[in-house]
């Protein structure tokens, strides 16, 4: 079960207004005291009300009042440095929240534009559209065409050289499909003497008495 967000304003009843001081109390000491242990620094924790008598004081009255006596050596300007009073807090609180208001705003404002741009993309006439709407748009469809600039400026960065996308099942379709343009090519890494004009021997088409020509590869390589 989800605990009830506790609203920030004064209590006006007094009985409730006292319980919630005791109770929020032990919880500041708690508080205060895990601080100490877990991160092994000094702190301490002075609570005055007009329920006690005497102020409540973690961790005692001599540990409270060294390190006042530290905080108090410090310069003035480092001791309001990261002073928060309940104003400021409050105006810190103010700040983010109007920030954040201004954010979901705009984002909700887009998603409402970018509806409006997909529907006159479905046939939906402009009709009805104000001027600040249009504008919008206008914008919108600005920025999604950069971004696609962008994207396709970025696959041709990416793509290979025309001659690279070539694979070798490819290569070697052509080279079976048109073998009279290949041949002297054989007398390199497949020939017997290395090259076309500086060996003894070269790669010569067999005849196969059929008056085959052009056939590359003897008989005997196709005989079982």
């Amino acid at each position: 079960m989800t605990r009830k967000k506790v609203k920030l304003a004064f209590i006006t009843n007094d009985s409730a207004r006292k319980a919630t001081f005791k109770k929020r109390k032990k919880g500041l000491m708690k508080k205060v005291s895990e601080l100490s242990t877990l991160c092994g620094i000094e702190s301490c924790a002075i609570v005055y009300s007009p329920y006690e008598a005497q102020p409540d004081v973690w961790p005692d009255a001599r540990g409270a009042q060294r390190v006042l006596s530290q905080f108090k050596r410090l310069p003035e300007m480092e001791q309001s440095k990261k002073m928060v009073t309940q104003e400021s807090l409050l105006r810190q609180r103010i700040s983010k929240a109007a920030e954040q208001h201004k954010k979901v705003g705009k984002d909700n404002r887009e998603k409402e534009i970018t509806h409006l741009m997909y529907q006159c993309l479905a046939g939906k006439g402009l009709q009805g559209l104000g001027l600040p709407e249009l504008n919008d748009m206008g914008w919108l469809i600005d920025q999604n065409l950069k971004e696609i600039c962008k994207r396709i400026e970025g696959l041709k960065k990416a793509a290979p050289p025309p001659e690279e996308q070539r694979s070798q099942q490819q290569w070697f379709t052509d080279w079976m499909e048109n073998p009279s343009d290949n041949q002297l090519q054989m007398g390199g890494p497949f020939g017997h003497g290395g090259g076309a004009a500086g060996g003894d021997e070269m790669l010569l088409p067999f005849n196969d008495g059929n008056n085959h020509a052009a056939a590359m590869w003897s008989n005997v390589f196709f005989q079982n």
